[in-house]
């Protein structure tokens, strides 16, 4: 595997320490969010599931959008440079917000940047490498991108112990922000059959069967994949420190980068729908873990362990999938239906989760999230590739 990964493309290497450097000012941040809003400016788990629902929801959009466009003018490096500047100017700005609506207008700016950029970064990763090289090129980057998410909370920890104020904190971050988008720039177009354009359309017209069954249950599933942030608050009311939250959310990102690459890569050579079968039933059993109480530190540790597993068996492997299954010319409309309706889905799990947590208690949330895992699991186990034999895809 490490004679492969040395022999990927150079544009790979690229958006993987694009993605390196940009998650570790994004995770600087993440896991100070939940405490920002509470202490700062005293909002609660329904304005953290209205803030990120609405502003990862707008990200699935523009992910569309960006990913059709990019099928029709065969550019992608714009797009990817727009996105991160955005992203780049938009944290640092959290610092200056008076109030939980300035946060979700920033966080917005901060997500359509994303929107922007995932899918044109998403098929110019595809197009760089072989059909049997994608499960490893998707596991790279997001071994890479989880590896800045290993090095931005480390950092907030360290912040924090110096007495930082948060203000600070997020302010610091506009220091990568200007990197990621300064190694961006350097990104160069691979080359491209200008004969393969699609009609422009904002159908799922040209896209096979499987693959509009597959976003279906995919989209199930994010239902069940609310904001990380409500995972952060339920530490911390289990018994975890404050200062120990950024610790435990870069283990898990630690443990999602070793294991990403290995197991997306092992993806090329065996089924991508049993890894992820196995993947979302490990999901299943974390949340429906985390809905008791009186779980200890060390078996909250195990449980954030498998969830780190969880990630890194998934967040390649379905990319990779995405890719298969979509047609010649294609691959920017197909991951952007990808991302739509995934992302579009995280506005109704955050705003039903926050909604269960507040309302009536945790355990109702995270049962929840687990019974919708599971529903997916079945459907994607039984229906997704169910089709005639010519329309098969090697899955």
């Amino acid at each position: 595997m490490f004679k492969t990964l040395r022999s990927l493309p150079h544009t790979v290497w690229l958006i993987g320490l694009i993605s390196f450097v940009n998650d570790a000012a994004s995770e600087m941040l993440y896991p100070l969010m939940p405490l920002y809003l509470a202490t700062v400016l005293m909002a609660g788990p329904r304005a953290l599931g209205l803030i990120e629902g609405v502003a990862e929801a707008s990200s699935s959009i523009f992910k569309l959008v960006s990913g059709v466009i990019v099928d029709r003018t065969k550019k992608t490096k714009p797009w990817i440079v727009i996105g991160y500047f955005l992203a780049g100017i938009g944290r640092p700005l959290i610092a200056l917000a008076n109030s939980w609506a300035w946060v979700l207008c920033i966080r917005f700016t901060d997500r359509l940047g994303k929107g922007l950029r995932s899918s044109p970064r998403d098929a110019l990763l595809a197009e760089s490498v072989a059909p049997n090289q994608r499960g490893l090129t998707f596991g790279l980057h997001r071994s890479m991108d989880n590896a800045g998410a290993v090095l931005g909370p480390l950092i907030a920890a360290f912040l924090l112990s110096m007495q930082v104020p948060l203000r600070d904190i997020f302010l610091w971050a506009a220091v990568p922000g200007v990197i990621a988008v300064t190694l961006a720039l350097c990104l160069r177009e691979p080359p491209r059959d200008h004969r393969l354009v699609p009609p422009f359309s904002w159908s799922l017209k040209g896209l096979s069967p499987q693959f509009r069954r597959y976003i279906l249950v995919a989209g199930i599933f994010a239902l069940a994949n609310s904001s990380d942030m409500f995972l952060l608050l339920r530490a911390r009311e289990l018994g975890v420190p404050q200062e120990q939250i950024p610790l435990l959310w870069a283990a898990i990102s630690l443990i999602t980068t070793l294991f990403g690459t290995p197991l997306s890569a092992l993806s090329d050579r065996f089924s991508r729908k049993h890894f992820i079968l196995i993947a979302w039933l490990a999901f299943a059993f974390f949340y429906i873990a985390m809905s008791f109480t009186g779980i200890t530190i060390w078996i909250l540790c195990g449980l954030f362990a498998i969830y780190g597993l969880f990630k890194a068996a998934t967040e390649g492997v379905e990319k990779a999938l995405v890719a298969d299954l979509a047609p010649a010319g294609m691959a920017g409309t197909a991951f952007g239906w990808f991302n739509l309706i995934t992302g579009l889905m995280l506005l109704p799990a955050s705003l039903i989760f926050g909604w269960l947590y507040e309302s009536f208690n945790p355990q109702y949330a995270f049962l929840f999230s687990g019974s919708c895992a599971v529903l997916a699991f079945i459907l994607l186990a039984f229906w997704v590739f169910k089709s005639k034999p010519e329309d098969r895809v090697n899955i």
